[in-house]
């Protein structure tokens, strides 16, 4: 366990942000190199594999319930030092992910087939898909162990442990992906459904060995399977955090499936590219993103010991570190958009695709940041309704005008991504506002009782 509660605070934000972000870079390379190899085999197979991959937006969402409810309540639980409520609230929230796990499999394999036919341009796409999404799903379920065990070491301000495990499995995916996407070494490709069994078979290992570490190394807390029965008080403070914020994400399944829909009217060649420009936009949010996972616990831990002046300035540093970065970014897509793209497809339509989507949407890379930022802390604070509810904001902010555009002659692509930066500079508004408001009501009223 790392105490946050002292110390300096962007110490602390950058020492936990280099390794999130290192894990979380790894992590993302687990999707850009079965895109890389997918690349290979057409632009059905891309435009499947891209859209079949949203399905990803929706375990996220679940994913996220399950980290925040955790990285919240542990933190809490170590800022007031009350190791045996962080226990309980680690083992529940192995518990929950069980149960999670089962449903995701059970629900992603009935409805791959209706989900793959509304969104698909074509049969080819629409094949495609399917079957990288019945071979992906065993990972998507897998996350959910991986997530509550990273979470709850992340909660307790460690969070090495889940890069190496990340990192490793990383590597193994890059090892499995050519030998069965492409049939390396063995001469049988499984094509699409060998990318989701490299990304299946990786995150098994990497369940298993954070299981060992926990087993071996992790004191602070501990596997106890007399405290696996479902709880339901727990599971009830789980969710009361853990939902909203899983709703940010499955507000983003909403937003993406809305412009994979309208976009198929544009062929393989524009989901294909939207698929690659989209990957390409969430890696280079990683930066942002690590310090965002980072400012949560330490949020978290300053606001359950009382420091509340030290949450103030999580928020401060951490909304500044992420607008430099993010503005950097931006620099980088409006100069080299086309060479990041020409690094998984040469096809003319789906390079101009991502291309021009990259350029457009990078001008709210800043936004985009502060809204993570101002997320994390909500995440610290225990209180994550405000985030859905920004999250909304720039959801209907977007769907409106984008459905409105699709009735005009001469709509264009390039449009969509306009409306898009709208919304999210919207939205960064929004969550600002929605963070002066929660310092107020929260901070200064426990100041008052203090």
């Amino acid at each position: 366990m790392k105490d946050l509660t002292e110390h300096s605070i962007g110490g602390h934000i950058v020492q936990m942000a280099v390794p999130i972000a290192a894990g979380m870079l790894f992590q993302t390379l687990y999707f850009l190199i079965d895109l890389y190899f997918v690349a290979h085999l057409g632009d059905a197979a891309l435009a499947g594999v891209g859209a079949g991959g949203n399905i990803m937006f929706i375990v996220l969402a679940l994913t996220q319930v399950l980290a925040v409810g955790t990285v919240a309540l542990i933190s809490h639980a170590v800022g007031r030092k009350d190791q045996a409520d962080a226990n309980l609230v680690f083992n529940q929230s192995l518990s929950l992910s069980g149960s999670c796990a089962v449903i995701t499999l059970l629900l992603g394999y009935a409805a791959a087939g209706p989900y793959m036919h509304a969104l698909s341009a074509d049969e080819a796409t629409m094949r495609a898909g399917v079957e990288y999404v019945r071979w992906f799903l065993p990972n998507l379920a897998l996350q959910f162990a991986l997530v509550s065990m990273g979470s709850a070491l992340r909660g307790t301000g460690i969070v090495k442990p889940t890069m190496v495990v990340q990192v490793i499995t990383v590597i193994l995916n890059a090892i499995l992906a050519p030998v069965l996407i492409a049939g390396w070494g063995t001469g049988y490709a499984l094509g699409v459904a060998g990318a989701g069994l490299a990304s299946s078979l990786s995150v098994a290992v990497g369940v298993v060995m954070l299981a060992v570490y926990f087993h071996r190394l992790e004191h602070y807390v501990r596997f106890d399977s007399s405290r696996w029965r479902p709880a339901f008080e727990v599971w009830a403070r789980l969710l009361r955090i853990g939902l909203p914020a899983g709703g940010e994400f499955a507000l983003m399944f909403l937003y993406m499936a809305l412009i994979y829909w309208i976009i198929r009217r544009f062929g393989q060649d524009a989901q294909a590219g939207f698929g690659i420009g989209m990957r390409v936009n969430q890696s280079l949010f990683l930066p942002a993103l690590a310090v965002a996972f980072a400012a949560a616990p330490i949020v978290g831990q300053n606001f359950a010991a009382g420091k509340f002046g030290r949450v103030r300035e999580t928020f401060m540093r951490s909304a500044l570190f992420a607008a430099a970065i993010m503005g950097g970014l931006t620099l980088l897509c409006q100069w080299g958009a086309q060479p990041l793209v020409r690094a998984f497809t040469v096809e003319p339509g789906a390079v101009a695709v991502a291309t021009q989507f990259l350029k457009v949407v990078s001008w709210n890379f800043v936004a985009s940041g502060l809204v993570f930022t101002c997320s994390a802390v909500f995440q610290g604070l225990g209180h994550t309704v405000p985030a859905v509810v920004s999250s909304a904001t720039r959801i209907l902010s977007f769907a409106v005008p984008a459905l409105w555009l699709t009735t005009q002659s001469g709509f264009q692509l390039v449009q969509l991504w306009y409306v898009s930066v709208a919304s999210m500079t919207l939205q960064a508004c929004v969550s600002l506002a929605l963070m002066r408001h929660q310092f107020r009501l929260r901070l200064v009223e426990h100041e008052k009782c203090n």
